[in-house]
Formats: structure tokens, C-alpha cells, sequence
């Protein structure tokens, strides 16, 4: 079905890819405002247009007519090169998402085609290669500037990246091995009776995650946070440039959820009550706007997380990424590979069933075990340790030597005697007076008697 359009059409193809990007950021920047405003019970954008519909329009206007700033730090060459690594790669992974099916279905000045610019038996993977690509542009963004703000921002960036890529691409592999091929068109036909976020809920819930912390988006933007590192990467930068990096950014936000669309939701087809009821549903045109309404759902969910949730710590992000979603994704695929393995061998669900539930429960009894005797081992060893630092606390002594000496590893400081508190002293000096001034006032009452 590809490599047959004339060239004309396959220009069109390109511009109308770019142009319903463009599109599509246009409006998700109105939205995230807008939305988060309505969440925040704020008016939001009302100025420019219909609503505030023209807010985007307009920012970019007066991004574009500031004044360009470098510098005198940078590294000139890779400081104007960065911003444009960023973007293009953005652009580029569009070109294999499928608006249609690829069945010639629709007629464009008389040519008939369908309704993708191309696809490649590795489209995943090209995606997967051009993203990669983009973190380039965020790297030299932030060592080009010569400032520490960015540089940090580079340096977290450049790892956020490849710690998602990792539990992303284990996500896409229990994908392939449903569908048996890495070709978008084939994925979503593959779909055509459940949708794979269905068929692979754990799958669809490790990439929503990845792709929340590969498009720099809250509560995973630490790349920019602005409490510690000012504006991160993009520090530096002014004018058309830092535009390209809030472009780029809304881009690949875009991308990830038409991947996640493309991959998990049924693509361009239409949801279960439509599809049954409506047989002409899937045909036509009518595919460009049930994926076109699956994405904005997806961006709505972008915008639902930066307006509810707060910012993580660094830690525990790396942490999520490499202690929770990779261990999981290996499992889960460990175990997707081995349901598919059954079906090819000819066996029943109800077998398959029964062998993964007996291999599940098999594994949490050996963990369970294992894990009684690592904490009676790791107890012992605890109750080893405090002992010994009793014995040394008993035995050191900083002054032994006439001069102050630090404690040793394992040992420490015998505790220092502290002054009683002022309220306290005067407890103490209340308490002891008051017999006295008793005694005082007998005294004087026997003497008054006298």
C-alpha cells in the first residue's frame, strides 16, 4: 500500500502531517490554560479571539518579535544547532502514525490512498531512534549555554530519558508479540476486536507512565523545575529559540500519545459501541476522527496531571523508573511470552490459566521464603552490630590520648551532659524555697501569737 503515491501527494502528505501537528499544539496550549484554570475556578486566557481560543496564536507572535539574546558564554554553533535537534526529531516520528485504514479508502483529487504518509515494517523502532535523537538537543541545550542551571537540566534530562526508554521499550514488546509485527497499520489491525490496553493493561500502564516522564511533563519535569534550577536547559534562551523548545516539547507530547493511541486504543477505529452499531464507521474519513478525538482525550489526561498532581523528587522518580517499571515490565513480559508460547502450542485457555497461576504461586512462595530468611539473617546481623557498637561506645573514649579524637566508624560520642532548661532551674529553685518561706511564715504567726 506504500510507495505508490506520485509525488504531489506524497508532499501533501507531509504538509498536512505538519500541519495537524501545529494544530493540535495550537490547541493543546489553549486547553492545558484554559483547563487548568477551570480547575483552579480561574477565568484563564480571555483576551485574544473567541474565548481566548487565539492565546496561542498570539504568544507565539511575541516570542517571535523579542529580542534574540546569546550569551557571551556559549558555544554559539551548538547553542542555535540545539533548539533545531529538538524539534525536527519530533516531527519526524509522525510520519508512520496511521490517521486510516491502509486500504486505499479515500480519494484525494482523484488519487486514491491511504490515509498515512508511509510505513515501515520497524516503525516502532524508527520512533523509538528518532526520539532518542531529540534528547540530543536538550544535552547540548544545556552544556552549549555555560551556565550551571542548564547544564544540570541537561545532565537530568539526558537521564530521565534513557531510564523511560528502557521500561517503554520492554512495554512494547509484549505489543509485538500480540500482534507479530512492529508496523504500525499492522498493530492497529491486530486491534480490530480488543484493544491491546484491553489484551495488555499492565503494558498500557507502564508506557502512560514512560510517556509522562519522556515528554518532561509534571509531575516528571524536573529537567525544568523552576525551584532549583531556575528554567533548567532552557535557561539561557530567548526569542524564536526557546519557542522552538516549548514547541518541541508540546510536539512530543503529541507524538507519545498518538503512539499510545496507535499502540493500546484501537488506533483509527472507533470505539466498541460505535464500531458494532455503525458498520461504515471504520471507513472513509470517519477513522480521522475517532483518532483525532482518542488523542485530545489523551492530552486532556496531560493537562488533568500537571493541574492536580505535584512535582516528585529526583530520587524517587529514578526510582520509580528503575526499582518499579523495569522489574515489572521484565516480568510481565516474561509472562506475556510465555501465555502466547501456550496458545502456539495448541492448549486451551483454561490450561493456560491454570500453568500461569500455578507458576505465579509457585514464585511468591520461593520469594516468601526467601524473604524470611533474609530477614532473620539481616535481624542476626543487626543484633551482631549493636552489640558491637555498645562494646565500642563502653570503650571509647575521645579524651584517652589528652587531645580530642574523632570516633571511628561504628563508634560514637558517649552522650554529652546537658544544662537543665531555665524552666526547669527555676522548678527547682521554687520547689526548694517554698519550706523555707513556709517555715518563715510560722514563725512569724507564733511570734504575732507571743
Amino acid at each position: 500500500m506504500f510507495g505508490q503515491d506520485p509525488l504531489w501527494l506524497i508532499a501533501l502528505k507531509a504538509v498536512f502531517c505538519f500541519a495537524f501537528l501545529m494544530l493540535t499544539v495550537l490547541i493543546s496550549i489553549v486547553m492545558e490554560r484554559k483547563v487548568i484554570a477551570w480547575m483552579q475556578r480561574r477565568i484563564g486566557p480571555n483576551r485574544h479571539g473567541p474565548w481566548g481560543m487565539l492565546q496561542s496564536l498570539a504568544d507565539g507572535v511575541k516570542l517571535m518579535l523579542k529580542e534574540d539574546v546569546i550569551v557571551k558564554g556559549a558555544d554559539k554553533f551548538v547553542y542555535v544547532l540545539a533548539p533545531v535537534l529538538a524539534t525536527i526529531p519530533a516531527f519526524m516520528a509522525f510520519a508512520v502514525i496511521p490517521f486510516g485504514p491502509a486500504g486505499n479508502e479515500v480519494s484525494i483529487f482523484g488519487t486514491r490512498t491511504t490515509m498515512q504518509l508511509t510505513d515501515l515494517p520497524v516503525a516502532i523502532l524508527f520512533i523509538l531512534a528518532t526520539a532518542s535523537i531529540a534528547a540530543y538537543g536538550t544535552v547540548l541545550a544545556g552544556w552549549s549555554s555555560g551556565s550551571t542551571y542548564p547544564l544540570l537540566g541537561g545532565v537530568r534530562a539526558t537521564a530521565q530519558i534513557i531510564s523511560y526508554e528502557v521500561a517503554m521499550g520492554l512495554s512494547f514488546a509484549a505489543v509485538f508479540l500480540y500482534s507479530g509485527s512492529m508496523s504500525t497499520s499492522t498493530i492497529v489491525g491486530a486491534q480490530a476486536d480488543t484493544w491491546f490496553a484491553v489484551l495488555l493493561p499492565v503494558s498500557f500502564v507502564i508506557y502512560a507512565v514512560s510517556m509522562v516522564g519522556e515528554a518532561h511533563r509534571h509531575p516528571f519535569d524536573m529537567p525544568e523545575s523552576e525551584g532549583d534550577l531556575v528554567a533548567g536547559f532552557s535557561t539561557e534562551y530567548s526569542s524564536i529559540k526557546f519557542a522552538l523548545f516549548m514547541l518541541s516539547e508540546y510536539i512530543h507530547m503529541v507524538t507519545v500519545s498518538a503512539l499510545a493511541v496507535t499502540l493500546f486504543l484501537g488506533g483509527w477505529r472507533a470505539p466498541a459501541p460505535i464500531s458494532t452499531v455503525w458498520e461504515g464507521a471504520n471507513h472513509g474519513w470517519w477513522p480521522m476522527l475517532w483518532f483525532s478525538v482518542k488523542l485530545l482525550a489523551l492530552m486532556f489526561c496531560f493537562v488533568w496531571l500537571r493541574g492536580t498532581l505535584p512535582r516528585v523528587r529526583y530520587d524517587q522518580f529514578m526510582k520509580l523508573g528503575w526499582k518499579v517499571l523495569i522489574p515489572v515490565s521484565l516480568v510481565w513480559l516474561m509472562l506475556v511470552a510465555t501465555v502466547r508460547a501456550l496458545r502456539n502450542e495448541g492448549y486451551d485457555f483454561g490450561e493456560i490459566v491454570l500453568w500461569v497461576s500455578g507458576g505465579i504461586i509457585a514464585l511468591l512462595l520461593v520469594s516468601f521464603v526467601v524473604d524470611v530468611f533474609r530477614d532473620r539473617g539481616a535481624r542476626e546481623a543487626e543484633a551482631v552490630a549493636a552489640r558491637e557498637a555498645a562494646k565500642q561506645r563502653s570503650d571509647f573514649d575521645p579524651m584517652a590520648g589528652g587531645y580530642p579524637v574523632p570516633p571511628l566508624p561504628g563508634q560514637s560520642l558517649p552522650p554529652v551532659p546537658r544544662r537543665p532548661s531555665r524552666w526547669e532551674r527555676e522548678t527547682a529553685s521554687v520547689g526548694a524555697g517554698a519550706p523555707e518561706a513556709g517555715g518563715a511564715d510560722s514563725e512569724s504567726k507564733e511570734s504575732d501569737d507571743a
